[in-house]
């Protein structure tokens, strides 16, 4: 039986964001070099509570941070003299919630030559075309932002106590994502657990480039047949500039892997076949 897809969604106009890119991706490999030589990979970087199970992600060259107001103010400066190669920044929650520290880390990681995007976290009580009206209002659609995040989560935490059925609840899903795509015209990133993923995701075809969350295993022993191209592998972290624990993610692939990322807004493993369909930037 073939797996489910969601229905693909064209950008808009990557031809309108890439001339202003490009000239930052041979910034972006001076970075990587200057981070890597001579040295293992960061090590002004470090995890209060590691756990055995993902010391592979210590070997992994692009490694990067998610905050959101939990981290107080950040010396973005410090954590990108630390090393850190990306920073996914919360933004916004359901339809009326804006992470109250987000115009400022957005400005402020952008000054200190950060690549940084934007995520948004689902609240299922909300309808969807809601809650992609108030993320197109509070977060810019700028050309050197990273693809933007769809953050799918159970609202356990929360009084939403919702009644959807699992096709319900993807129908949500693909509404958000292809409204959070018209907006900036990229490509949107999925970050999602084990147990969303288990109850909704899996068997699931996904365009989209996957952020997966396993602190005590690699992704491929929780999460079945879903390749990541982010890792979330603690949230433990420390990293100078941040006052407070943070979680600390791995990029998939290579530092050329990530220049491509950067460049076209697509996973490189995806690139063609997505290219085709005109939702990435060129590489040319």
């Amino acid at each position: 039986m073939p797996l489910p897809r969601l229905p693909r969604i064209r950008n808009l106009a990557p031809s309108r964001w890439v001339g202003a890119i490009l000239p930052m991706a041979a910034g972006l490999a001076l970075i990587g070099l200057l981070s890597a030589c001579g040295h293992n990979y960061y090590p002004a970087k470090g995890d209060n509570d590691p756990h055995p199970g993902v010391r592979r992600a210590h070997s992994l060259p692009i490694h990067g941070i998610d905050v959101s107001r939990h981290q107080g103010n950040i010396d973005w400066r410090a954590v990108a003299q630390a090393g850190t190669r990306f920073a996914y920044i919360k933004a916004t929650d359901g339809g009326d919630y804006l992470d109250p520290n987000f115009r400022t880390n957005w400005e402020q990681s952008r000054a200190a030559g950060i690549p940084r995007g934007a995520y948004h976290f689902v609240y299922w009580c909300r309808p969807a075309h809601e809650q992609v009206a108030w993320f197109a209002a509070n977060v810019p659609a700028e050309p050197d932002a990273l693809p933007p995040v769809l953050d799918l989560e159970w609202n356990n935490g929360s009084s939403c106590k919702h009644s959807l059925t699992r096709e319900e609840v993807l129908e949500k899903v693909q509404v958000l994502l292809a409204g959070m795509e018209a907006h900036t015209g990229k490509v949107p990133v999925i970050y999602t657990d084990i147990n969303f993923h288990r109850d909704v995701l899996e068997g699931v075809a996904l365009d989209n480039p996957m952020w997966l969350r396993s602190t005590a295993a690699e992704p491929h022993e929780r999460f079945n047949n879903r390749p990541f191209t982010f890792w979330q592998y603690t949230q433990t972290g420390t990293v100078p500039g941040i006052r407070t624990e943070v979680d600390r993610n791995a990029w998939f692939g290579s530092e050329s892997d990530w220049i491509q990322f950067f460049i076209t807004g697509c996973d490189p493993r995806t690139y063609y076949r997505l290219a085709s369909q005109g939702r990435c930037a060129p590489l040319k």
